[in-house]
């Protein structure tokens, strides 16, 4: 494990307490890079943290916001901002690296949602056991890139092989079933009435569902499905029928828009 002075702590929060609702980038080599470009597009701030010196010399000097720090040591995610942070993204390709990583993300921001870049499907579910978020394997997205690539060659409608990736990521990232609603999708509304989405619901104290558990509320009355809780102290779960709502936690749902409204509505005030 490489030593970090002070000096070079010290960098990393002078970089970190800049940042809020940022994300925290385990690792600057080419997928850490690509990610990066990808988050200056959309204006997303970010913070990268590197152990190869003569790599984050470089990428800084050409004005990128990389640091040398080790993402496996508390101090360095605190200095980094990790209570701040919105989400992290391990961009290794060693396991056991981002292994540690995990464990130390789960001692000191388990709420924090953690993606997680590895080889092969082999170790998916070692990784979401860790505490990640998501789980991205190199090999599945590369066939997946071929396979489009081939089909559209072979004569199949563009539209038919987007679908069929879609559906395949669907089956294999927790991520992807369903999706969130933003107003960039408000041109594809009508295409898209009827297929069902995420929404994330915040519960405060005067919630109707505080304290009940979540059979009781209803919500397959209105084609709704709880799909995940997330709680302030702990990393998101899933929902169960015996789960218990809390006051301040947030309930990722799952239906069409119509439906999500009456349940967002019923978990508040106990009315549709």
């Amino acid at each position: 494990m490489p030593s970090f002075s002070r000096a070079a702590i010290e960098e990393i929060k002078q970089t970190g307490k800049k940042l809020s609702d940022h994300v925290i980038i385990c690792g600057f080599g080419r997928s850490g890079q690509y990610l990066a470009r990808f988050l200056k597009e959309e204006n997303i701030p970010f913070i990268a943290l590197d152990i190869d010196l003569a790599r984050v010399q470089e990428a800084a000097t050409a004005g990128e916001n990389v640091v040398y720090g080790d993402a496996s040591r508390r101090v360095v995610l605190h200095a980094a901002g990790i209570d701040r942070a919105k989400a992290m993204v391990i961009s290794y390709n060693d396991i056991q690296s981002s292994m540690k990583i995990l464990h130390v993300v789960q001692e000191i921001a388990p709420q924090l949602p953690v993606i997680v870049r590895t080889i092969d499907e082999t170790t998916m579910e070692p990784l979401r056991e860790a505490g990640a978020s998501e789980v991205v394997p190199e090999v599945l997205e590369g066939s997946l890139m071929l396979a489009s690539h081939a089909l559209v060659l072979l004569g199949v409608p563009l539209n038919r092989v987007v679908k069929r990736i879609r559906q395949f990521r669907e089956e294999r990232y927790k991520m992807f079933r369903g999706f969130f609603h933003g107003v960039t999708d408000v041109e594809q509304e009508m295409m898209e009435r009827d297929r069902a989405r995420l929404h994330s619901v915040a519960i405060p104290p005067t919630a109707y569902a505080v304290g009940k558990q979540i059979w009781e509320l209803g919500l397959d009355r209105l084609q709704v499905e709880a799909k995940t809780i997330r709680r302030q102290s702990f990393r998101p779960y899933d929902a169960e029928p015996e789960s218990v709502v809390a006051e301040g936690d947030a309930i990722v749902l799952l239906g069409k828009p119509e439906d999500l409204v009456s349940a967002e509505r019923l978990l508040l005030t106990g009315r549709t």
